[in-house]
C-alpha cells in the first residue's frame, strides 16, 4: 500500500507525481484507475505545497532573526 503524501518527503512526493504523470500520459488506464491516479496526484501535491510554504516560512523567520548587522569573520593570530 502507497504511503500517505503527509509521510513522505518532498522528494518522494515529487518523484511519485513525476510517475503518475508519465503514467497517465500514456494513456493505457482505465478511467477508473487514472481518476484514482488524479486524485493521488493532487492529494501529493498539496501536501508538497505545504512542505514548500513551511519551509519558506522557516527560511524568513531565521532571515528575520540574524537580521543584525553582520561582521566579517576573522582569525585572532596567536
Amino acid at each position: 500500500m502507497a504511503k500517505k503524501p503527509e509521510n513522505l518527503s518532498f522528494e518522494q512526493s515529487l518523484s511519485e507525481l513525476e510517475t503518475i504523470v508519465a503514467h497517465l500520459e500514456q494513456g493505457e488506464v482505465s478511467l477508473d484507475d487514472a481518476l484514482k491516479q488524479f486524485e493521488r496526484g493532487i492529494n501529493l501535491v498539496r501536501q508538497s505545497q505545504t512542505k514548500l510554504e513551511q519551509a519558506q516560512q522557516k527560511v524568513s523567520i531565521l532571515l528575520n532573526e540574524n537580521d543584525a548587522e553582520l561582521a566579517p569573520f576573522t582569525v585572532d593570530a596567536e
